[in-house]
């Protein structure tokens, strides 16, 4: 039990998400499919949740700004990749590149409505739960195999 939380905890810390909580659960001796959904699910709760926290501050403070924000050098660079990748980019590049709760952020903040960046994020983080766990067990697989032609 305490490995199922162990994996849940980890998908759902930025930084660690399904790229530790995958091979964590499959090296802790999870099988591979309950690894995905466990590391999966630890990472799509919080990000689900950031993104309907986002939604609610945005509009909170939209409500309340006066005036218009200048834009800085950092906001047009960001504005310029996402006008270049879009959501289908930042979603399925995001969780190796920067991390899946940063790239749910940024895409909030650039203009992606809720429902879209759930969708891409959701989907990136399917794909790259399959993906890791399978690279996991295919390692562990070869490092067993080395393991027993030398020893």
């Amino acid at each position: 039990m305490i490995t199922y939380l162990l994996v849940f905890l980890a998908g759902a810390t930025p930084g660690f998400e399904v790229l530790v909580a995958v091979p964590l659960g499959i090296l802790r001796g999870m099988s591979l499919a309950t690894a995905i959904g466990v590391g999966f699910a630890g990472n799509a709760l919080t990000i689900v949740l950031e993104i309907l926290i986002f939604h609610r501050l945005k509009k909170w403070w939209e409500s309340k700004k006066k005036t218009a924000v200048t834009s800085s050098k950092r906001t047009a660079r960001a504005e310029k990749i996402w006008k270049r990748y879009g959501i289908p980019g930042l979603a399925l590049l995001g969780p190796v590149l920067i991390g899946s709760h940063l790239a749910a952020f940024l895409a909030l903040a650039l203009g992606s409505s809720k429902s879209q960046t759930t969708i891409w994020l959701l989907l990136s983080l399917a794909i790259w739960s399959i993906v890791f766990g399978i690279l996991t067990v295919l390692g562990v697989d070869a490092f067993f195999w080395t393991r027993q032609k030398i020893g």
